[in-house]
């Protein structure tokens, strides 16, 4: 694991979206099309500005969340939504976007078509992960139902997720494709994350989820 500590919260963002546009760049100079794994929610949004903004050959990225909630895109708790709002605009508005959401009642149902849509773009250029407190990324939950087979090394690319404490069922990328990928960042920032972190150095990834990446993983982090 690599640690990076920057100042302050912006220039984490900063340094954060310099670095995956670089990543991007180097890897379009060298093959057709790329592929870039995102989180949901509302803290990766300034490195989202910011990185729309790079004017790089979008067409050929192709943009997939690490986990979305199984809700329909017009819901409010819509990641896909949000990806949107703030990464696909600007010069990022050609960026191709993976689907994680069809319109069956559960995302069991639709897991070998949404697979399908992934596997070409596999294995992943560069991930951009997140992490709770609870030590989870993507929707890999401590205690969720599926987590021990989503962090096996045979796991599908894709699985359906249920863990206490989330209000809807959840498809996720598993572990394996998380890690797999060619560079791995993991963004954090606040001394309960960095705590977090710690513990989760030391922990199974059965207890701390994102553990089973953060061999691979740069991790940036601000006070």
């Amino acid at each position: 694991m690599d640690f990076v500590e920057y100042p302050d919260r912006d220039l984490l963002m900063l340094g954060v979206a310099d670095r995956l546009a670089a990543q991007l760049g180097e890897a379009l100079r060298r093959h057709e099309r790329v592929s870039l794994t995102v989180p949901g929610g509302t803290t990766p949004g300034p490195v989202f500005d910011t990185l729309s903004g790079v004017a790089l050959d979008w067409a050929r990225v192709h943009v997939v969340l690490n986990d979305e909630r199984w809700v329909p895109e017009d819901h409010p708790r819509s990641n896909t939504a949000l990806l949107r709002q703030r990464l696909i605009q600007g010069h990022a508005a050609k960026a191709r976007l993976i689907p994680l959401y069809a319109q069956f009642v559960t995302p069991e149902e639709a897991l070998d078509e949404l697979a399908a849509g992934l596997i070409p773009h596999l294995p992943l250029t560069v991930a951009l992960l997140g992490m709770g407190a609870d030590m989870h990324t993507a929707s890999l939950f401590p205690g969720a139902d599926n987590l021990a087979p989503a962090l096996a090394d045979g796991a599908p690319p894709l699985m359906a997720m249920r863990a206490p404490g989330a209000p809807e069922p959840r498809i996720t990328l598993t572990a394996p494709v998380l890690r797999a990928a060619l560079h791995v960042h993991l963004l954090i920032s606040g001394p309960e994350k960095r705590a977090a972190l710690e513990r989760a150095r030391s922990l199974p990834p059965a207890e701390a989820p994102v553990a089973a990446i953060l061999s691979e993983a740069t991790v940036h982090w601000a006070e």
